[in-house]
């Protein structure tokens, strides 16, 4: 959303107010500040081990008062998450209109991912403006009889922040050893927790002991279900690091640095291909098609067997590595932010 926020405060018509729920509360002050932005709310509902069900509650209790105490014209929210959505549904039930920011995004799945296409299904369905990254996202949304005149193609604004960090010379300590190919891995999804998980590290130790040149750099969601399995599969392995989950500048020279990543994140899907770096999507299903479409991206699921075949296929095949490294991006030119400005200035007719 910073692209966005940096828009809008741009404009002579736009007062901003951030809000923040909270969640990896430090990460999200060092990424907002490389913008030179910082929450003015912090809604302080995270509590560990929580349910959905519980924080959800937190979210309606800790977000619907704000609208007693300010005057909102248009609340905008970004992504799939659970408080996108019961923050969507207050400005609803506030009566206040929503712009949705990545929407229209689907696997046609609720259960894969979860939440988050129950999420975002549910909050397309009280929005006002919908800013559809891409032509596909745009026709999921009109297959759902969502009116086209509120659908906007902008791009998403995950490659206009990607842009600008990928641009600034910063360091990255990895590969530590010069002469490795360092292989960059995110797995934290839900429904990749147990059995999943236990499968993708194999794989990542599996590489590990057949191919000496990798090092392989993990930054660990904090999530017990993730935090647990994973030291306990990979912790002793030499070219392996197991590093504290990574600030937005530190995951973007990481990318840069990588010879391939393995992934199960939404946004590194999108940000991948904009560096040239091919992406194993260790999920069965994507709401973001268009990388596997155009052939930047491959689906391996949370499968041993998938994820390491496809890996050593990138690793000896020249032409293959080629063919996902293309450095092309189907999801977003860098003006998505300006786009999605002036579209709300147009609705608010300011």
């Amino acid at each position: 959303m910073a692209p966005v926020i940096r828009a809008l405060n741009a404009t002579d018509w736009a007062k901003t107010t951030i809000v923040s729920t909270g969640q990896h509360r430090e990460l999200v002050h060092q990424t907002l500040g490389m913008f030179d932005l910082s929450p003015d709310i912090d809604l302080d509902v995270m509590v560990p081990n929580q349910t959905l069900s519980g924080l959800s509650g937190r979210i309606f209790m800790k977000f619907d008062p704000l609208f007693e105490d300010k005057s909102f014209d248009l609340v905008l929210v970004q992504g799939d998450t659970t408080s996108v959505m019961i923050a969507a549904l207050v400005s609803f039930y506030r009566k206040v209109p929503v712009g949705h920011v990545e929407a229209g995004l689907r696997t046609h799945n609720l259960h894969k991912p979860f939440p988050e296409e129950l999420n975002r299904v549910m909050t397309s369905l009280v929005t006002a403006l919908h800013f559809a990254p891409t032509q596909a996202s745009r026709q999921n949304l009109v297959d759902e009889r969502i009116p086209d005149e509120r659908i906007f193609v902008t791009g998403n604004t995950v490659i206009d922040a990607l842009l600008d960090v990928a641009a600034r010379d910063l360091p990255c300590d990895y590969p530590m050893n010069p002469a490795n190919r360092l292989v960059l891995v995110t797995a934290h999804r839900r429904e990749n927790f147990g059995e999943p998980l236990v499968q993708i590290c194999a794989a990542i130790r599996d590489l590990h002991d057949r191919h000496s040149n990798l090092e392989f750099v993990y930054p660990v969601h904090p999530n017990p279900n993730v935090t647990g399995p994973v030291h306990a599969a990979l912790g002793g392995l030499e070219r392996v690091h197991l590093i504290p989950p990574a600030d937005y500048s530190a995951l973007v020279m990481l990318m840069k640095n990588s010879y391939f990543i393995l992934t199960d994140s939404g946004g590194i899907q999108e940000e991948a291909p904009a560096l040239g770096k091919p992406v194993l999507v260790m999920r069965d299903e994507t709401e973001r098609p268009e990388a596997v479409e155009s052939g930047i991206a491959l689906l391996v699921g949370a499968d041993k067997g998938r994820i390491v075949h496809a890996a050593e296929r990138l690793l000896a095949d020249p032409a293959f590595y080629k063919e996902l490294a293309k450095g092309v991006s189907p999801y977003g030119d860098g003006n998505a932010a300006q786009r999605i400005s002036d579209a709300c200035r147009v609705y608010l007719s300011v």
